[in-house]
């Protein structure tokens, strides 16, 4: 992986490790986001950003989006990153790749 990648929970800070307890409550509380995947599931921070997130084995994320435990997609085009709700939000889909809408539609459909 890349050095701002970590899912050594040494590299936790006392904040990230909070985070983590976030993630586990709401994990607790709800389950895991419908669709997620649970192979090899383990918890990871990326040092730069200081996101906190579940990673499975398909490389894909989990992480709190205010007091709920989302999936947190990239885009298989243009490689925008964000939650559904964001992606759908943020961007015209006019403007996009046919190939990032076509995941966006399959998605929504998915996290209804």
């Amino acid at each position: 992986m890349t050095s701002f990648y970590t899912e050594n929970l040494s590299d936790f800070g006392i904040r990230e490790i909070s985070m983590l307890r976030d993630i586990f409550d709401a994990w607790l509380k709800n389950g895991l986001p419908e669709g997620f995947e649970q192979d090899n599931l383990r918890p990871a921070m990326n040092m730069n950003s200081g996101y906190v997130f579940l990673v499975n084995d398909d490389y894909h994320v989990a992480m709190m989006n205010g007091d709920n435990l989302e999936i947190y997609h990239t885009l298989p085009y243009s490689g925008l990153e964000g939650f559904i709700s964001d992606l759908l939000n943020e961007n015209n889909l006019d403007d996009m790749h046919q190939d990032d809408i076509e995941y966006l539609h399959d998605t929504a459909s998915i996290s209804r």
